[in-house]
């Protein structure tokens, strides 16, 4: 890539981190894919100096061959091409291109796994655990079932969970204010559960982290942010003793409270907002894992059932 190339790279993955206000995570994402790019494009045209203005659809299909022929899954390929486009569009936007190549570009479809989630028998167990151990009154126990608490009764995603504050709460109403992908804000309810067992923790957080109602919500034991790993590695812990270690992850907990939802018959549009989707159709994939949903209601309605 030639000198320019990259001045424009960084300058578009600035724009995504500052304007855009993408996360780290995909931010670092987008850099590698374009890495990726840069490294075929360099191979394609047969020199290190090539220019944004030579880049076609030829070229840009040819690079999603080769991430193919590489042996890339069709989801990781999807997701490379997002941050082409969002590249390319940027670049036209700020009249740094005449025309836009990757404009029209289709994606491979990706295929759409289910959300793995819990049985409703084991979300009991799960819980049965983490109540347990709350009631030896430790911070590390009541700890861990507040974070189970906002996980499933909530349907928090980690990145919402590990970010939280204690002034996000009001335990008056029974909600809590979540800040969810995009910088987009929600107002979900809390369970008489969760209240109780934030309270008790609540307690417990003070002896490390001081009375201030500011501040993180979930501390270690020096009274700083945990991280999302000991949020991984504790909940991990819990779902492995209860047995339901295989396939199944804190985000598990977060498809667990959609899918239980649906099986009850909760409206789908009401399950989007709780969830915080930008996109209905990013919520209906939960609609196929809710089997019990679809028997019931066959066998409520059908004149033969």
């Amino acid at each position: 890539m030639s000198h320019s190339g990259r001045g424009e790279a960084a300058m578009f993955l600035r724009h995504v981190a500052d304007e855009r206000q993408l996360s780290a995570r995909t931010v670092t994402a987008y850099r590698r894919d374009l890495e990726d790019l840069d490294g075929f494009l360099t191979e394609y045209y047969g020199a290190p100096d090539w220019d944004w203005t030579q880049v076609d659809r030829l070229s840009l299909r040819s690079f999603l061959g080769w991430c193919s022929a590489r042996g890339l899954s069709k989801r990781t390929i999807a997701r490379k091409l997002s941050a082409v486009r969002s590249l390319f569009r940027f670049l036209h936007g700020e009249e740094r291109l005449p025309v836009n190549p990757a404009r029209g570009i289709r994606a491979i479809r990706g295929e759409r796994r289910l959300p793995a989630h819990l049985p409703k028998g084991g979300t009991e167990v799960v819980f049965s655990l983490a109540e347990a151990a709350a009631e030896e009154n430790t911070f590390r126990g009541t700890r861990l079932l507040a974070m189970l608490e906002l996980l499933y009764g909530s349907g928090l995603r980690l990145s919402e969970l590990q970010g939280m504050n204690v002034d996000e709460l009001d335990y008056i109403t029974g909600q809590v204010k979540v800040r969810g992908k995009g910088r987009r804000e929600r107002i979900v309810p809390l369970t008489s559960s969760s209240v109780r067992a934030l309270r008790r923790y609540e307690l417990r957080r003070r002896e490390v982290a001081g009375a201030s109602h500011r501040g993180p919500l979930l501390v270690n034991d020096k009274g700083e942010r945990l991280s999302r790993r000991t949020i991984q590695r504790c909940v991990g812990q819990l779902l492995s003793a209860a047995g339901e270690s295989e396939g199944v992850s804190v985000h598990s907990l977060r498809h667990s409270f959609a899918t239980h939802l649906l099986d009850a018959g909760a409206d789908l549009m009401a399950v989007k907002e709780l969830l915080g989707h930008a996109s209905l159709s990013t919520t209906r994939i939960y609609t196929h894992t809710s089997r019990e949903r679809l028997q019931r209601v066959y066998r409520d309605t059908h004149p033969r059932a």
